[in-house]
């Protein structure tokens, strides 16, 4: 969707910041990799200080926003990575699989570029429970047609570990459940604005008053007030490792 991206990225930067936590496992997961290369990198979260990274990204309203002093990004596909095989101590693609036109070839590039691990954040799109598609089942139909099931990945890597990503109640990236403790925050159309799937649901506005009224009668309280005693959440995301 590196089109879509030039629309959808225009604020990206500061609405996607990256949460301490998911980094620090996307960090244990890359080891002790040295050089690492960043697929879909967007505006550079997650990439990792302490190594040398080099960026891949296809959308250009998206490399503007990188801040100074990030790594050295190069536009480009997932699916035609512009390296040599095994040119890598590690690969990393966060929340970047579901946007690829072809994601078979993507995550065999993946692996061909990297001779050490191959770690990728993403959603399982069979997962359920997520109380915002009551509101709008939309996401669910988008999940399955978008997201690679998760038998993808072994097909494409190799042997792999899969582990639930907890969605903490701060979460300060604000991906689509980032903000499943703070239901307020899905009525704000500039939130809205940095999560891709909403611009993919007509109407959205009309469908969210629903929201809006349960909000202020209570009703979503009575029916999800309990979740707001929860620090963390297993909302489906998943942490992928390939061992090359």
């Amino acid at each position: 969707m590196p089109a879509a991206y030039d629309t959808i990225g225009i604020n990206y930067a500061n609405l996607r910041q990256p949460d301490p936590r998911i980094g620090a496992a996307i960090g244990a997961a890359l080891g002790d990799a040295a050089t690492v290369l960043n697929v879909g990198a967007g505006t550079g979260s997650y990439e990792p200080t302490h190594r040398t990274v080099t960026a891949l990204e296809p959308s250009i309203a998206m490399i503007r926003q990188r801040p100074a002093g990030a790594a050295p990004v190069i536009r480009g596909f997932a699916e035609d990575l512009p390296f040599a095989d095994k040119a890598f101590d590690a690969v990393m693609a966060v929340l970047t699989v579901h946007h690829w036109s072809d994601q078979p070839k993507g995550l065999a590039e993946l692996r061909r570029v990297s001779r050490g691990p191959t770690v990728i954040l993403t959603f399982d799109p069979t997962h359920r429970g997520f109380w915002l598609t009551d509101y709008l089942p939309e996401l669910i139909t988008i999940d399955v047609a978008q997201m690679p099931p998760m038998s993808a990945y072994a097909a494409a890597l190799g042997p792999v570990r899969i582990t639930p990503v907890p969605i903490p109640h701060d979460c300060a990236d604000g991906f689509l459940a980032a903000y499943w403790r703070r239901p307020t925050a899905y009525l704000d159309p500039r939130i809205r604005a940095a999560i891709s799937c909403f611009w993919a649901i007509e109407s959205l506005e009309a469908k969210l008053e629903r929201l809006a009224r349960d909000l202020e009668t209570g009703a979503w309280g009575e029916k999800y007030g309990h979740l707001l005693e929860l620090e963390s959440c297993d909302l489906g995301y998943r942490l992928v490792v390939g061992r090359g």
